[in-house]
């Protein structure tokens, strides 16, 4: 009889324990269901100059409970082609959005009709100039001193004597906001100082005769403002095709940082891509559901990188993120 007791006892022990589990299982699952979903639209994002920045959404993803999707946009951008990507991930049930957007005006004006729909949050700016106070959040470094901490480069090693030196400056889309804000920071930290700017090439324009960067007349400096142009610069460079121009530009893939280490770059200017990610995603997440003017964008700060303090512990976590 007190056997039969004691595995009684026993059952109901296992029977309630697997109770338990299985409810645990089920409010575990729902609760994965029920995490709130946010794409990130970014062109090429396969490519290696967004590595940092695809960590960044993951660490990001984990420490607030979310899902996250990362949307390829191809390599061409178009304002049309952004906005039915985004309705289509509207329409997939996401919570909110982050991407880099198309330059320019129209597009700012057409994001902002969509972001009462749901919320947005840029990674890139799309105009130039500052405009009104309504603008959408924005996480991105400072492209104008990141231009002027390339140019104060320049000085340093020069001593400060740049007279009569010719430069040539490479973008992948002169145009862009990007592009813009960051030569100007460049120009405005050498005027007066005698430098001269022979030419400017668009390195995702179609390449022809007239903008292919092997055909440009020699220069003493080739310029590169974003991670594309310097890599393409660095190619150039491997292949004797610069004319013995020193480079000097901004990047943060590990392509950049190859030529930086062959010496083929100079100085290169890394944007914090990983908080780029990480600080973006958290703005978003902990913002779902509120008005566009509760949520803040962040000025992401920059390393000047040297071939010389390349490996130092200081740039371990640097070259560790864009690894990733």
């Amino acid at each position: 009889m007190l056997n039969s007791k004691r595995l009684f006892i026993i059952i109901e022990i296992a029977l309630a324990s697997m109770v338990i589990m299985l409810a645990f299982i089920m409010v575990r699952e729902q609760s994965g269901k029920d995490r709130p979903r946010i794409s990130v639209i970014i062109p090429d994002p396969d490519a290696s100059r967004w590595s940092a920045f695809r960590y960044g959404l993951k660490m990001a993803a984990e420490d607030q409970g979310v899902e996250v999707f990362v949307v390829s946009m191809g390599d061409v951008l178009t304002l049309e082609k952004e906005i039915n990507i985004i309705m289509n991930e509207t329409g997939n049930g996401v919570d909110a959005v982050i991407l880099q957007p198309v330059p320019g005006e129209d597009a700012l004006r057409k994001l902002k009709e969509v972001s009462k729909k749901i919320p947005i949050m840029l990674v890139g700016d799309p105009i130039s100039e500052d405009g009104e106070k309504s603008r959408l959040p924005v996480t991105c470094p400072d492209d104008y001193r990141m231009g002027m901490a390339l140019a104060e480069e320049v000085l340093r090693d020069f001593n400060g004597d740049v007279e009569g030196k010719t430069l040539g400056i490479v973008a992948q889309d002169e145009d862009s906001a990007e592009a813009i804000r960051r030569k100007k920071g460049f120009e405005d930290a050498l005027q007066g100082k005698g430098a001269q700017i022979s030419w400017t090439v668009c390195v995702s324009c179609e390449e022809t005769d007239h903008n292919l960067l092997e055909n440009q007349s020699k220069a003493d400096l080739v310029v590169a403002l974003d991670d594309a142009s310097l890599t393409r610069a660095g190619e150039c460079s491997a292949a004797r095709d610069l004319h013995g121009a020193l480079i000097y530009g901004i990047g943060n893939s590990t392509e950049a940082v190859y030529y930086l280490d062959t010496g083929i770059a100079e100085c290169l200017i890394v944007p914090d891509e990983f908080n780029r990610g990480y600080q973006s995603l958290t703005e978003a997440a902990k913002n779902l559901g509120r008005y566009s003017r509760n949520r803040k964008g962040k000025v992401l700060s920059f390393t000047v990188l040297r071939r010389k303090e390349l490996f130092t512990k200081k740039n371990q976590e640097i070259l560790l993120t864009m690894s990733q």
